[in-house]
């Protein structure tokens, strides 16, 4: 049995796309994954968001028509008027509790 070179040694070919190969691994591990994972957070992060705010508007809401209908006799004027002082003493609160930011030195 005669055995040639080429089983020995690889083939040009092979050697090439394993290059290739490692210079893509290495492409999308230091490059590309990074980007897809920001573009993900992005995404999520606005889903979030909206829905939070859906969330939120809907909970106004339904405090505004409960108020009405069970608490005040169909008064909206009241109601609006203790939503009103509630959003601005919570204000009020968030307010007081920020912090000044300490100016960068130059």
């Amino acid at each position: 049995m005669n055995e040639g070179p080429d089983q020995h040694e690889p083939d040009v070919v092979d050697t090439l796309f394993s290059y290739f190969d490692r210079f893509m691994d290495t492409l999308h591990d230091r490059v590309l994954r990074p980007i897809l994972l920001a573009g993900r957070f992005v995404a999520y992060g606005f889903i979030i968001l909206l829905v939070t705010l859906v969330v939120v508007t809907a909970l106004v809401i339904a405090l505004v028509r409960f108020s009405t209908i069970y608490l005040f006799a169909h008064h909206v004027w009241i109601t609006y008027l203790v939503i009103g002082a509630l959003s601005i003493g919570v204000g009020l609160f968030i307010w007081r509790k920020r912090r000044p930011i300490t100016p960068r030195k130059q």
